[in-house]
């Protein structure tokens, strides 16, 4: 507006400047509120009444015409301004409302979880999402620390929807069963019956006891990354492949648990395969087994985070797919029995 003003005083009436001034009131309508657009809209009448006077338009009709422009302008952006406000009123209510949901579906996990100190990292590949098809948990029973990490075929919220289902069967039987193949068992008949067709849930879960050692299940996912005190990275197979979740007409044998070498100064990363199938810009996939050294931060979720913005990096721009991370670490011995008797310490 002052722009057209000062153009309009240096060049005069013949340029034809002055019904620009409306572009005043029709920014403001986009961008502020219905106040704020009312306010510069009686401005610009202000403006063009002023350069009207100078320039002698209201001596014919185009003074008036600059003037019913800038009004009708007005109006306009004052209607489009309440509009918008109330469209953004009701979207930040809903995303009030599913920001709940996604707090109860993905809680966050425990920072120390029995023997084991945890921190998760989970990005979501659609834009301003928290949360998609992908799922984590970490519970503690009597069995040891049993935890779950999986990828629901599909995304939106369907794939949220199955993500639900998986996360409430393990929940409860990761405290009511004696085994890890009970675990397995009663999340394998919840999926079934809430996937039909070719849907389906890859998942890794694993009981971590301090005694028993560590079992996993393995439902056709990514395997688990360990990283040695020394650097040595390790993608423990199972000796048998079992099918995904979801898949039960076609699964012969239940999935059979197997060991996995995971004790003191080890570190265990469970992902899904929105992490090793990023590409960079000239298609290779993130070399997860290299970027092992960047979990060496003494904090799990600093160390998590460090290995995140690197991955974001390599992406060059959006994830394609969601990507979780559960970091898995022993506590030292001493923390365990501190952690009984009163609030655990920082580690560092």
């Amino acid at each position: 507006m002052a722009l057209v003003a000062v153009v309009d005083g240096v060049a005069g009436q013949s340029v034809g400047l002055l019904p620009l001034v409306a572009l005043g009131p029709a920014f403001a309508g986009l961008v502020g509120s219905w106040v704020r657009t009312a306010v510069i809209g009686l401005l610009a009448v202000a403006v063009v009444c002023v350069l009207g006077v100078v320039d002698g338009l209201f001596e014919e009709r185009r003074g008036f015409a600059a003037i019913g422009a800038v009004v009708g302008v007005t109006v306009a952006g004052v209607i489009a301004a309440v509009t918008r406000q109330r469209r953004e009123a009701e979207l930040a209510n809903v995303r009030s409302i599913a920001e709940v949901a996604q707090r109860v579906l993905l809680r966050p996990v425990p920072r120390s979880a029995g023997h084991l100190r945890a921190a998760v990292s989970y990005t979501s590949a659609v834009a301003e999402a928290r949360i998609g098809g992908d799922l984590y948990e970490v519970v503690p029973s009597p069995a040891g620390v049993r935890v779950v990490v999986g990828d629901v075929q599909g995304k939106g919220l369907e794939a949220v929807e199955t993500a639900s289902v998986v996360l409430g069967a393990f929940r409860e039987a990761a405290h009511d069963e004696k085994a890890l193949e009970g675990v397995g068992e009663r999340v394998q008949r919840a999926a079934d019956r809430a996937l039909s067709g070719e849907k389906f849930v890859t998942a890794i879960m694993a009981e971590i006891s301090p005694g028993q050692g560590t079992r996993v299940l393995n439902f056709g996912h990514p395997p688990p990354m360990i990283v040695r005190p020394d650097g040595a990275v390790d993608f423990p197979e199972p000796p048998e492949h079992s099918l995904p979740l979801g898949l039960g007409v076609h699964r012969a044998e239940p999935a059979v648990p197997f060991e996995v070498r995971f004790g003191p100064g080890d570190q265990l990363l469970l992902y899904t395969d929105g992490v090793t199938e990023t590409r960079d810009a000239a298609g290779v996939f993130y070399p997860l087994g290299e970027r092992a050294h960047l979990l060496a931060d003494g904090d799990p979720q600093r160390a998590l985070e460090t290995l995140r913005a690197d991955l974001i990096r390599w992406s060059d721009g959006p994830l394609r797919d969601d990507a979780a991370m559960l970091l898995l670490r022993f506590r030292r011995p001493g923390a365990v029995r501190a952690a009984a008797d009163g609030p655990e310490e920082p580690e560092a």
